[in-house]
Formats: structure tokens, C-alpha cells, sequence
């Protein structure tokens, strides 16, 4: 039976479809999971998916490269995905022109404290200059925070999965800890949970409250910005 087995996985692991269902799947199964505990956000369907698909991949021997043959599709749908989130912003256009100030003020030292915390901690850790180079990005959108790490002498590849782990860890703790910390405010829950989590805490925000979304998905592009420009020149003062 298991040869068999094998030998089926072997075949369909040559198609490039194979990444793409496996994904499209076990996204399902953490969607379904999700909803079944009521949007608990330990639940989150990324953080399911991941562990499923690592899982079989590990239990397969199937190489990553081979995966995201199919799986790159996906990838190439961020960029839509992405641009989605102007229509919440839009929406709650009239709101977000009315607290420019707050938003600036707010991303700018939402960027640098993502930046330090992380290499502080990482340092008291005793990690390698590469990995704090590779840390200091974390809480930016991949694709900006991989340029950032190979600019400024990181590892892309050690970045990526460090913005993974950030994103699912804001979407699962971030509405809890700004509970604890008794912010009311939308707009100022969704700037932390964009700031702090890109993406992925921004489809958290969205699913919680609108206002929350579109300051969250503001906040993930603006991050990215002030972060690819702040954060060489802090890397230059602390190495």
C-alpha cells in the first residue's frame, strides 16, 4: 500500500499543479478550522496552512523548489491582493485625511521600534551580525523587507521566513494584547496591526473591523516605506 502510495506522489508531484492544490487546500482546511472555533485567532488559517503544508512536504521528502512550482501562482497574487486593500482605504478616505498626523507619527516610530526592539533582543540573544541584519526588517511587507535584508548584508531567505512567523504571531496576538492594553480606537488598533504585521495582520484587522483594515492596509504600505528609507541610515549608526 505505501509503495503504491509513493508511487502515486512521485507522478503527481511532477505537475506544477500539485503546489497550487496542495495550497489552495490546506488553506481550506485552516479556513474551515477557523470559522469552526468562532474567528479564534489561534486558529488563523495562514498559521494552519503553513503547518500543513510543511508537514506534508516533511512527511513526502518533496523539496521546496519543487512545491512552489505550482505554488508560485499564489505568489503572483499577492501583487492583486495587495492592491485590493485600496478599497477599504478609500472607503475611510475622509477619516484617514483627517488624522495625518497621527498616522505619521505613528509610523514613523512604529518603524524604528520595530527595528530596534528586534536587533535589541536578537543582540542580547548573542545572535550573528547577519542574523540582526536579516531580524531588523521583520515587520515589513516580504518582497520590501528581502530587498532591504540583501541591500544591507542580511540573508533574503532568513528574512522572509522572519516575516512569516511576525505576521502570523500579530494576527494571532495582536488583538488580544491591544485589548489588554485598552486601545478602543480603530484607526489606532489598525496602524499598530499594520505597522507591526504587514499583510497578514492587516487581513486580521479587516476581518475584525473595517476602519481597522484600511488604517492596517495604510499602515503596511506606509511601513514599508519609511522602512527601506530609515532603516539603512539606523543599521549605519549601530554597525
Amino acid at each position: 500500500m505505501s509503495e503504491n502510495f509513493t508511487e502515486i506522489w512521485v507522478y503527481l508531484a511532477a505537475s506544477p499543479l500539485l503546489g497550487l492544490t496542495l495550497t489552495l487546500v490546506a488553506y481550506q482546511v485552516g479556513m474551515w478550522i477557523y470559522t469552526r472555533t468562532h474567528l479564534n485567532p489561534l486558529f488563523n488559517p495562514v498559521l494552519i496552512a503553513v503547518v500543513v503544508l510543511v508537514a506534508l512536504m516533511m512527511g513526502t521528502g518533496t523539496e521546496y523548489g519543487t512545491y512552489f512550482e505550482g505554488a508560485k501562482f499564489v505568489h503572483f497574487m499577492l501583487g492583486p491582493a495587495t492592491v485590493a486593500l485600496a478599497v477599504p482605504l478609500y472607503r475611510q478616505f475622509q477619516k484617514v485625511r483627517g488624522s495625518f498626523l497621527m498616522i505619521l507619527a505613528a509610523i514613523l516610530s512604529g518603524s524604528v521600534t520595530a527595528a530596534l526592539s528586534a536587533i535589541g533582543v536578537a543582540w542580547a540573544l548573542g545572535a550573528s551580525r547577519e542574523t540582526l541584519l536579516s531580524l531588523a526588517p521583520k515587520s515589513v511587507t516580504a518582497p520590501i523587507a528581502m530587498g532591504i535584508a540583501e541591500a544591507t548584508g542580511g540573508v533574503a531567505s532568513l528574512t522572509a521566513v522572519l516575516v512569516i512567523l511576525t505576521g502570523i504571531i500579530g494576527a494571532v496576538f495582536g488583538t488580544w494584547t491591544l485589548n489588554a492594553l485598552g486601545v478602543k480606537d480603530w484607526r489606532a488598533r489598525g496602524l499598530a496591526m499594520g505597522t507591526a504585521s504587514h499583510g497578514i495582520g492587516t487581513a486580521r484587522a479587516l476581518q475584525v473591523n473595517e476602519v481597522a483594515g484600511a488604517f492596517a492596509s495604510l499602515a503596511m504600505g506606509l511601513n514599508g516605506l519609511a522602512t527601506a528609507v530609515l532603516l539603512p541610515l539606523i543599521l549605519q549608526l549601530i554597525f
